[in-house]
């Protein structure tokens, strides 16, 4: 089945824009498009954010009424911290509210983070619904030292809730929305996407163990930590006796995936 995309001025837009931000764009294009081809989106509603290269308080931020799979590097809509539209290539597309109280209060209080990601996944949203948070049942949970957790105030609409989304935060890189779903973020693109991952596959497997009924094996908060440090110095990605940031080594991997399916992200 072909997918039908839309269609946006590709050089209009990479004349206007410095050539980091486009290749930002392309990037979180792709991220967008990872998201939907491993099911994590929902619908169109849902959000990626990034950082704009040399422009301290604006990031781009997806046109809301597109699929995830439509992203292009041309289509994405770039706001303030207020969430006020800085340049749209399309006006039929505005931005979602909850995109920027969300992603606008972790982008000014998180500054180190370039890239942030939300999602409703089923296994997100059962985990973000449990009293207990996100068990340490494997490595995968176990990557994160800090799992933060942001108590339900309703849809995400009030920029009241800003302050207590950073605050809760904290210096954590993957937060539980509590019965709402999941947020991950990272100091780069390849970096929020790999935490998603890892933090998606935690809640999956969470769900899946518990409805089995049977006793769990939880391992020592010695394990776990010891762990979470193996992690921290990513020893997978070592090379030449130096390791390179979670996500990046699998990143260009993903991308020649994409590239087999539809290259369009790029345009």
């Amino acid at each position: 089945m072909t997918v039908q995309k839309l269609a946006f001025p590709t050089t209009h837009v990479r004349s206007q824009v410095s050539e980091a931000e486009w290749q930002t764009r392309v990037a979180l294009a792709a991220c967008y498009r990872l998201v939907a081809t491993h099911g994590w989106h929902d619908n169109v509603y849902n959000h990626i954010s990034a950082s704009v290269p040399g422009e301290q308080n604006a990031y781009l931020l997806n046109p809301y009424g597109m699929a995830y799979e439509e992203m292009t590097a041309s289509c994405l809509v770039k706001v303030d911290l207020e969430g006020n539209i800085l340049f749209n290539p399309d006006d039929t597309y505005g931005v979602n509210i909850s995109g920027f109280i969300i992603h606008g209060a972790i982008h000014e209080g998180r500054p180190d983070l370039e890239c942030v990601i939300h999602t409703h996944t089923i296994a997100g949203m059962a985990v973000s619904a449990m009293k207990c948070g996100l068990l340490p049942l494997n490595q995968s949970a176990m990557r994160f030292a800090t799992v933060a957790y942001h108590d339900f105030e309703g849809i995400a609409v009030d920029k009241d809730e800003c302050s207590r989304l950073v605050r809760d935060m904290g210096d954590a890189e993957v937060m539980i929305l509590r019965n709402h779903g999941l947020l991950a973020a990272g100091r780069s693109i390849p970096e929020a996407f790999n935490n998603l991952y890892r933090l998606e596959r935690a809640c999956q497997v969470q769900v899946q163990a518990l409805s089995s009924g049977t006793e769990l094996n939880v391992p020592t908060p010695e394990m776990v930590a010891r762990t979470s440090a193996q992690y921290s110095r990513n020893p997978a990605a070592e090379r030449n006796g130096k390791s390179s940031p979670l996500g990046m080594l699998e990143w260009p991997a993903l991308l020649r995936t994409l590239d087999r399916r539809d290259p369009s992200y790029k345009s």
